[in-house]
């Protein structure tokens, strides 16, 4: 019996619910522990409905004196982790309460931001990738002239790294190794407002099918060179 009163005991306490995220990421915030186990007591003092504790109140459960506790407090919210909300009740009395959203609202930021490089990270792995699958397509290493052509596709067409693949891959496909035929490919796609795979597989699918057909001979023209256009419309 003894032991059910204890459980009995241990759960009408209730529980403290903390994000993980809070674990993992006060340190990289620049917080202590100490500083990470007052806010924790301050969750806990909220959770029991007292919500604006006094440096006392965490001092009692705490190895801290008061004046630690306020010093710590007035840190948090110096560094806008921790701020103070007021309200008033129905009979126009003032009540205060220490709020945690700023810190939470922080952690997002820092994800988010964490996020952002990641994706700014692959997005240049890409771009980097890019000029070696020409030069494995081409079979050869690519001329300063057309990196910088690549470059301009990626940087002043705002064409994607997956678009250019896919154009590499066309021309391939019409065995035109050629970076002005991948070029003409990329103009007609966004002439068309083709901007993403399904796009271009819902343009592409027609012509696939006459790429391996031989071509009607064209007269040459001096000074011209011309290009299979595979995405010219046929009647």
């Amino acid at each position: 019996m003894q032991q059910e009163e204890r459980l009995r005991t241990w759960i009408e306490q209730g529980n403290v619910t903390i994000s993980q995220l809070f674990f993992q990421r006060y340190k990289s915030l620049g917080m202590k522990d100490v500083d990470a186990m007052l806010i924790m007591q301050m969750i806990s003092f909220q959770s029991a409905g007292i919500m604006f504790p006094i440096p006392a109140a965490f001092a009692e459960r705490m190895h801290l004196t008061e004046k630690e506790v306020t010093d710590i407090l007035q840190y948090l919210m110096q560094r806008g982790y921790l701020s103070i909300d007021q309200s008033e009740d129905e009979k126009g009395v003032l009540h205060e309460k220490f709020s945690l959203l700023p810190l939470w609202s922080r952690m997002m930021e820092q994800i988010a931001m964490e996020q952002g490089q990641a994706e700014e990270q692959n997005s240049c792995n890409e771009e980097g990738e890019i000029f070696t699958l020409f030069e494995q397509e081409f079979g050869r290493l690519l001329s300063p002239m057309e990196c910088e052509t690549i470059s301009m596709w990626l940087d002043q067409d705002d064409h994607g790294v997956e678009i250019i693949r896919a154009a590499l891959k066309e021309a391939v496909l019409a065995q035109k190794l050629s970076l002005r035929y991948v070029d003409r490919i990329l103009f007609e796609w966004k002439k068309k407002n083709v901007k993403t795979l399904a796009d271009i597989e819902r343009n592409v699918k027609p012509f696939r099918a006459s790429i391996g057909r031989p071509m009607p001979k064209r007269e040459a023209t001096s000074g011209k060179i011309h290009f299979y256009n595979w995405l010219e419309e046929r009647e």
